[in-house]
């Protein structure tokens, strides 16, 4: 029988709601492999009969921890992530049989050797240049080593056959998460950019796929009806806003919740936790590993370079979206996206001609008011 940890009573909702669901999973004999990225090609973790989970890292709470092994001016998504670990304080890692990692970013990287000596963890080596032969036949034998190491941990084989099945399905989700996403090219938007990210990072606690499925193609229906019977042809003076940069699940109440409180509308995220990931399927007519290869090596991510891909989904959104001004926000030691800004600031303010904004901050609460005191300037002159 598998124990809940001590504090189990203490977590929100929606974190106990997915902590007994993934107990549950162990008991039945379901296999749980824990990911970071969007990097990771969950669809070879799925066939290889496991759960997919992505681990928490979007609190400060744990961060003292970390700190104890880590650099304080570390990034608070690292620490966070490795501070649940090393606590044994975020369920879906406490129950992982495997992590799998992705040599993305430096702080990354060197936290999967110490989270190896927690869990079994492997590591996928990413390289760079996208569009280089090189890179793709490098970035090929990395997921056929995944596969060969999820077949030898699980005991099963990975046929051609079902991967090509999981692909498709794996396809009509993103499908279905695009859509959700796109309610914000209505005007006015029928949801909240808050009330996405809450439900995007709330589907990270559900481990029922068709369930999520269900959920989500129900809520875009709701919406779009909202929007039909409500909102259509109404006007309104609330900017829209396009947020880019890195993750903000752990800055969502004093960066998103404000921007919005403030007067504005977040209709759209370009970064990890929007539609990033999900803009381009997977070819479902060639090679399945070479499909996986082709799409897993074009994720739009800083973390590689060069990254054109990220530019044309910006130039792309900015105008689909009708977006008035980009928000770009960076966690505190995001050297990729913090390099990078440079020119998404002038991308944004001479080829679109929108303002364009800056923030630099972590998961403390310390820089409320000061993020307070810029969004609101920058929101009065759009």
């Amino acid at each position: 029988m598998l124990k809940l940890p001590e504090n189990f009573e203490s977590y929100e909702e929606a974190r106990r709601e997915g902590f007994l669901k993934v107990k549950a999973l162990k008991e039945r004999g379901t296999p749980v492999v824990g990911i970071f990225c969007t990097y990771t090609p969950i669809e070879l973790i799925h066939v290889a009969g496991a759960v997919a989970v992505s681990l928490c890292g979007t609190s400060d709470v744990p961060i003292p921890h970390a700190e104890k092994h880590l650099p304080k001016n570390l990034c608070p998504l690292i620490k966070s992530s490795y501070g649940f670990a090393v606590s044994e304080t975020c369920p879906y890692f406490y129950f992982s049989d495997l992590i799998v990692g992705e040599t993305t970013c430096d702080g990354k990287k060197k936290m999967y050797e110490l989270l190896g000596e927690l869990r079994p963890t492997h590591v996928m080596h990413l390289p760079q240049g996208q569009d280089k032969d090189h890179a793709f036949r490098y970035w090929r034998e990395e997921l056929v080593r995944l596969k060969e190491v999820l077949e030898e941990k699980f005991n099963i084989e990975i046929t051609e056959e079902i991967l090509r099945e999981e692909i498709k399905e794996r396809n009509h989700e993103r499908k279905v998460l695009l859509d959700f996403y796109e309610l914000g090219k209505l005007n006015p938007s029928p949801i909240s950019g808050r009330e996405v990210n809450e439900t995007m990072e709330a589907l990270g606690f559900q481990f029922d796929r068709r369930s999520q499925c269900n959920f989500i193609e129900e809520r875009t229906r709701e919406l779009k009806d909202k929007y039909e019977n409500e909102l259509k042809g109404t006007k309104t003076n609330r900017p829209r806003i396009l947020i880019t940069g890195c993750p903000v699940g752990g800055v969502r109440e004093k960066v998103l919740k404000t921007i919005e409180d403030s007067g504005a509308d977040i209709v759209a995220f370009e970064n990890c936790s929007g539609v990033r990931e999900k803009m381009v399927l997977v070819n479902e007519t060639i090679d399945p590993i070479d499909a996986l290869t082709e799409k897993y090596l074009n994720v739009s991510c800083s973390v590689m370079t060069p990254n054109p891909r990220r530019f044309q989904a910006l130039d792309e959104m900015i105008d689909e979206y009708e977006i008035d001004g980009v928000i770009e926000v960076v966690l505190q030691a995001c050297h990729t996206f913090s390099v990078e800004s440079y020119n998404v600031k002038r991308f944004v303010t001479e080829k679109k001609n929108k303002p364009y904004l800056y923030i630099e901050t972590d998961y403390s609460k310390l820089d409320m008011g000061q993020i307070n005191t810029r969004i609101n300037a920058f929101l009065e002159i759009l």
